[in-house]
């Protein structure tokens, strides 16, 4: 690949994988570690990710279980918790917190759905903006040093990196779907 693209082809990758990352926080009926991603805890003041201050485990399909390393710690995980947009109220027992994820219904699976779509469609943006911002750096190029075939070449690899990435963000968006319309 050229080095003139390489940079571009890295943003892509990062806008793909941060959707991928979004994705995984969009909760399906199971219970999965990662919608707890984003929740920061405060931790004697300063705001520190859950999986730093105690141990997640998913015990059941459909039940998460903290296990704060510092007993202390359940009332400000739990706070945390509820003050989240997770949705989910948390029990403790005083040492472990449990989130058990009701059945979705039709209704919000269908609304997760719309939501993936939402978010999959935000990524396409970014990544033709991405192609935009190529497309005009090759443009300056052409002015100056470069002929105006390899300017050509250059723009058609930037296309093909932009219809594989928008291929692969289909692909994540239909898994995700799938993922959450199975009862």
């Amino acid at each position: 690949m050229d080095e003139r693209i390489k940079v571009y082809d890295e943003k892509m990758t990062k806008t793909y994988n941060n959707l991928l990352g979004e994705f995984a926080t969009i909760r399906a009926g199971r219970a999965n570690p990662n919608i707890l991603n984003k929740l920061k805890v405060d931790y004697y003041g300063t705001p520190t990710p859950l999986q730093q201050i105690g141990n997640i485990t998913v015990p059941e399909p459909r039940i998460l279980q903290i296990q704060p390393w510092e007993a202390s710690m359940v009332k400000a995980i739990e706070k945390a918790i509820l003050t989240s947009d997770i949705g989910i109220n948390p029990s403790n027992d005083g040492r472990v917190i449990r989130l058990v994820f009701p059945e979705l219904t039709e209704e919000r699976r269908k609304d997760l759905v719309k939501e993936v779509k939402k978010k999959g469609e935000a990524g396409k943006v970014a990544l033709r903006n991405i192609r935009r911002d190529a497309n005009d750096y090759l443009k300056k190029l052409g002015k100056t040093e470069v002929s105006e075939d390899e300017i050509k070449d250059l723009e058609d690899a930037v296309q093909k990196l932009t219809d594989k990435y928008i291929k692969e963000v289909d692909k994540a968006i239909e898994e995700k779907s799938k993922e959450i319309l199975t009862v």
